[in-house]
């Protein structure tokens, strides 16, 4: 059978193009139809015009409108060496350039100068590959010279991220006002509040003449509600630039009746004169973290388990485990800081009940001991709230239920009693928000559901309850989250949401099943719920490894993984790292 005819075949020749670039560079070589010499510090190069042309916008309008370049067959190139001529010369004809540290400046010079964009930008890729935290902030300056975006813009990121060193180098303090102004206003500045102020303190020590008074305004850049208290008003508030601005002391005796204020009326005027400065965000390089820790693992023994889990792998991994087994401790951070306080101290042959009290940072991923409970306790619950940390109810070291309150101050690391509650109960659900703390149900000593709300006014000292039917959790854990109470489970499948002012609950979607003894954290607008028992369809009680997920828009629950392994009474907080790096255990 005859073949169908082809009307048309396109032939493309793939090697045409670095064909014709090598011949023609062999032209120049030997100087064959070459038309024009380009002079620099007495050496002449022989080139091809049009290939001069091709290859640049500087070129064709030099040689293609009415310039007197046009004319001329010798053109001398001020402000370029021959070498870096030579070697640009070498990339028209063969795409081939080398960049070291030795010529990268004159040469993107030269490369801005004669309008190679992709030679100037190979430099400014060159350079990005140098950058480090002692060099970024030259950097940038270098890139405000040569106009090069893209070295300015990888030079900033590397100011940001790791401004913790940069601030501790002498070209921060070499930073104009407005420069430094714009570091400390950017979200993404990776580096503590305190280590902020360090910096501004430090910029106006290198000039203290021209720049004292320049206080007021860069401590406003200073987000003081991410300061520790301790920090904030035994370091900050002594330091002499601060005491010499009338402004700069009133903003800490704002922060100060914020967080000590027994009168609401009081509070409600310091946050109108101050609301704009104490909202300001947390900054973007901050990391939300998931923590759990301890707990009954696989029901066999008390975890030391310390885990984390990464949002972007939906992986867990391991930190420091916890110095001691501790059976029903009671879990809370602060300052983003990891509490471990009481419980029963599994490795002693009486498990003698513990008022130890463990802390664990990211920051270092070691376990310390702060100041001890005043009492032991076990079965307890406890909630932070500004620098504060209550611990409420439980059983004492006479194994007997207890009413007794403490509070621990993070500024002083002291505790002391406060007001017992209106009614002793054991595991209740617990949360803090507009300076009241919360206690929903329980059961009382013979075991018996509570039907009580129990609050505590934190400013006064203050406990008053309310009955309600609707509260029958036993066992269930409560988080703080768009202004409301969440209430998940408790030997129930019921999830509730409590308006604190309007003293009104609302139903939420249904968990799978009935839980009880597991833990919940806030983490992106989200609830994370982890572990406990539940009770399946044949109402036996099980151990869950489950990690759930309500998203309060959507109304509801979706299961995100698994934990390693089953656990329940465990502790699932949200801590808060500048970086994404801790210590392997």
């Amino acid at each position: 059978m005859d073949r169908p005819a082809v009307e048309v075949f396109h032939y493309k020749d793939k090697e045409q193009s670095s064909n014709l670039l090598l011949q023609l560079n062999t032209l120049r070589q030997e100087k064959i139809l070459t038309d024009v010499l380009l002079c620099s510090d007495g050496t002449e190069i022989a080139c091809h015009r049009n290939v001069l042309v091709s290859s640049s916008p500087y070129f064709r309008a030099m040689f293609c409108h009415n310039f007197m370049e046009r004319q001329q067959t010798k053109i001398s190139l001020k402000g370029i060496t021959s070498a870096i001529l030579s070697s640009i010369i070498d990339y028209v004809y063969t795409g081939l350039i080398s960049i070291s540290m030795d010529v990268v400046l004159p040469l993107m010079q030269a490369a801005s100068m004669l309008q190679y964009g992709r030679v100037f930008e190979a430099c400014s890729s060159f350079l990005q590959e140098q950058l480090s935290p002692d060099n970024c902030l030259s950097m940038i300056r270098l890139s405000d010279i040569m106009n090069c975006d893209s070295l300015r813009s990888k030079a900033k990121e590397m100011a940001m991220e790791s401004f913790c060193d940069v601030s501790a180098s002498e070209d921060l303090c070499e930073l104009s006002l407005p420069d430094l102004m714009g570091y400390l206003e950017e979200d993404g500045l990776c580096a503590q509040e305190e280590q902020v102020f360090d910096a501004v303190v430090s910029w106006i020590h290198h000039d203290p003449l021209s720049r004292k008074g320049l206080i007021s305004d860069l401590f406003k850049k200073v987000r003081l509600r991410y300061v520790h208290p301790t920090y904030l008003f035994q370091f900050i508030a002594s330091n002499p630039l601060i005491q010499s601005s009338t402004l700069c002391t009133e903003l800490i005796e704002s922060v100060r009746r914020l967080l000590f204020s027994v009168s609401t009326k009081l509070l409600e005027d310091t946050l109108m004169d101050f609301r704009r400065l104490w909202v300001a965000p947390r900054r973007h390089t901050y990391h939300d973290n998931m923590v759990v820790v301890g707990g009954r693992k696989n029901n066999e023994q008390t975890s030391r388990d310390t885990l984390i889990f990464d949002e972007k792998s939906q992986e867990w991994q391991r930190l420091a485990k916890v110095p001691v087994r501790l059976y029903k401790a009671s879990y809370v951070s602060l300052h983003s800081v990891l509490y471990v306080i009481g419980g029963l101290n599994a490795g002693t042959e009486c498990n003698k009940v513990s008022r130890t009290v463990y802390t664990l940072s990211l920051k270092t991923n070691q376990w310390r001991t702060a100041e001890p409970l005043l009492e032991p306790r076990f079965a307890h619950q406890s909630v932070s709230y500004l620098h504060y940390i209550f611990v409420l109810g439980g059983f004492g070291h006479d194994r007997q239920l207890t009413d007794r309150v403490e509070r621990y101050s993070s500024m002083f690391n002291q505790w002391e009693s406060m007001s017992a509650m209106p009614e002793a109960v054991l595991y209740p659900a617990v949360a803090a928000t507009n300076q009241r703390i919360y206690v929903f149900g329980g059961e009382d000593a013979m075991q018996s559901p509570v039907r009580v709300i129990q609050v505590y006014h934190i400013a006064r000292n203050m406990w008053f309850k309310m009955e309600n039917r609707l509260v029958k959790n036993v066992s269930a854990p409560a988080v703080v989250m768009n202004e409301k109470i969440f209430i998940i489970g408790g030997y129930t499948r019921r999830v509730m949401a409590y308006d604190t002012k309007a003293n009104q609950f609302s139903k939420c979607a249904n968990l799978k099943e009935r839980k009880m003894h597991h833990s919940a954290t806030v983490l992106s607008g989200k609830i994370y719920m982890t572990g406990g028992r539940y009770i399946n369809s044949h109402d036996v009680v099980e151990d869950s490894d489950t990690l759930e997920c309500y998203d309060p828009k959507r109304d509801a629950w979706t299961v995100q993984g698994n934990l390693p392994y089953k656990l329940f009474n465990h502790g699932s907080l949200t801590l808060t790292c500048s970086s994404q790096k801790w210590g392997n255990s």
